[in-house]
């Protein structure tokens, strides 16, 4: 698929902003399933960008604004092709679990601020995967968890919501859904790590149509590559999803967040619009 994506967001202030820093994570990443043609980061009011990789190799997009301003808005704009990942019917996941992964992948087995379960919701899943070293079947078992477990409700939960929160109330979004599963497929040793993105949401749209997309979240595991599923779909990731940035959870990945001084701010809200090129 080659598709458009433009994701819109910003504050507004109840009054005025007297200056502010930010950084922004909403560029796509060109990966060997995902080729980058064009991306464009306009915000207004203007700013000069620097531009640089964090530690997970997210592009990230730094600017100060030092006039007072009543309205920030950061509008990104990419073209991106999505491709098959040929290597998915080449593991498959099926890899067993290496033990050494525990020192190579440390920082994605272990728990997080919004990775954490109970005790007894870890033991009952690490009970119900028996003595199992697949990964692919360990995967599979926390999609069904997380599937019979969590209705996926838009409002249900907050930004800063973990796990356990969503697990309490049984419902959340895509951020709740893939916190739940990375929480469960680590606790039996399988590096995972959280993909934030896009997700075109019609695979059968027309050649130049505009549909209302989303900024998605997902997991990745590690079975000697990493291998992409989506806990919210209940399915492995496709053609229709376009990575912008990967983490240990939500808080590596915010597409924008920043400091200021001024008055109150409120979120501008967000919209993305995907249109399927070819």
């Amino acid at each position: 698929m080659r598709l458009r994506v433009r994701h819109v967001t910003g504050f507004s202030y109840d009054g005025a902003a007297d200056s502010s820093y930010n950084e922004v994570r909403m560029t796509p990443l060109s990966l060997p399933h995902q080729r980058v043609e064009i991306s464009s980061l306009v915000i207004t009011p203007y700013a000069l960008q620097s531009t640089y990789r964090d530690y997970f190799d997210t592009i990230v997009t730094t600017f100060d604004l030092h006039e007072s301003h009543e309205r920030l808005e950061v509008v990104a704009d990419a073209t991106v092709e999505t491709l098959r990942d040929e290597l998915a019917d080449e593991t498959g996941g099926s890899i067993l679990l290496d033990p050494s992964w525990s020192d190579q992948y440390v920082e994605y087995l272990a728990p997080t601020s919004h990775t954490m379960l109970s005790p007894g919701v870890l033991e009952e899943f690490r009970h119900s995967t028996g003595s199992s070293r697949d990964v692919r079947t360990i995967v599979d078992a926390a999609l069904s968890v997380v599937s019979e477990r969590l209705e996926y409700v838009r409002g249900a939960t907050q930004v800063t919501s973990s796990a356990q929160d969503a697990w309490d109330e049984g419902m959340g979004v895509c951020q709740d859904l893939t916190h739940v599963m990375l929480a469960l497929v680590r606790s039996v040793g399988v590096p995972a790590r959280y993909v934030s993105g896009y997700l075109h949401p019609d695979p059968n749209a027309a050649v130049g149509e505009t549909l209302v997309g989303e900024s998605h979240a997902w997991v990745e595991y590690f079975a000697g590559a990493w291998r992409g599923v989506d806990p919210t779909n209940e399915g492995d990731v496709g053609l229709g999803h376009v990575t912008v940035a990967r983490g240990r959870e939500y808080d590596d990945v915010p597409p924008l967040k920043g400091i200021y001084h001024g008055d109150p701010a409120r979120s501008l809200g967000v919209t993305v619009e995907v249109t399927r090129l070819s």
